[in-house]
């Protein structure tokens, strides 16, 4: 993690949902925030809420609350989200073709600029505009079309193998939704999402919910 601190982690999950609400007001007309209005917003408390935004670099001002466009503009630099980013994506199955679709990431400043299967049935399809390449394509791909970031949405099975060609074409920073550990030099990020991790944690919340269950700390 570098010289991240785990502690700023959730902080920083939290910040595209600020600057969701944030676009919202300001769309609305709304010039200035204040931090109990955010706290509402977001139900949490709002000495979380100054935590949270002071990783931004902005303070609001004692009794007026944040200017909205300011501190749009400070989560979308700190999140590095003002200049746009490319990536390659790994696996054109059901995920990954969502994946490509999804306009959202326009707004976070990610293009997919590349697809790459195993599948040779998938090779030539289009997908949402970028056509399948071969996945044993990729490494040569990237010397000529260099960009830091990789999706992989392939089968856990296959997972290092796809990483091991990122790495190895120059990514450094691997987008990881596949259920595996995935084995990388220390210079390469890997970020991990397990679907099934979140569906865990509601099933057990509801459990506790429900009054069953071990309490959660």
């Amino acid at each position: 993690m570098g010289n991240l601190k785990i502690r700023k982690l959730p902080s920083i999950r939290r910040l595209p949902t600020y600057l969701y609400k944030l676009k919202e007001m300001d769309r609305d007309g709304v010039g200035i925030v204040a931090t109990p209005e955010l706290a509402r917003c977001m139900n949490l408390a709002e000495i979380v809420i100054r935590k949270d935004l002071a990783l931004t670099g902005v303070s609001g001002q004692p009794g007026v609350g944040y200017r909205v466009p300011e501190l749009i503009d400070a989560i979308v630099r700190y999140l590095k989200w003002d200049s746009p980013a490319e990536a390659v994506l790994m696996g054109v199955g059901s995920l990954g073709k969502a994946l490509l679709g999804y306009s959202g990431f326009a707004d976070i400043g990610l293009q997919i600029v590349a697809a790459f299967d195993s599948d040779p049935s998938k090779i030539g399809e289009s997908v949402h505009g970028r056509t399948v390449m071969a996945s044993a394509a990729v490494g040569p791909w990237l010397k000529m079309h260099p960009v830091p970031l990789g999706i992989i949405c392939v089968p856990a099975a296959g997972a290092q193998e796809a990483a091991d060609q990122l790495v190895a074409g120059g990514v450094r920073g691997i987008w990881n939704f596949a259920n595996v550990s995935l084995v990388t030099p220390d210079d390469v990020i890997v970020q991990r999402e397990v679907i099934a991790g979140g569906l865990a944690e509601l099933s057990v919340k509801l459990g506790v919910l429900n009054g069953g269950g071990m309490p959660l700390e």
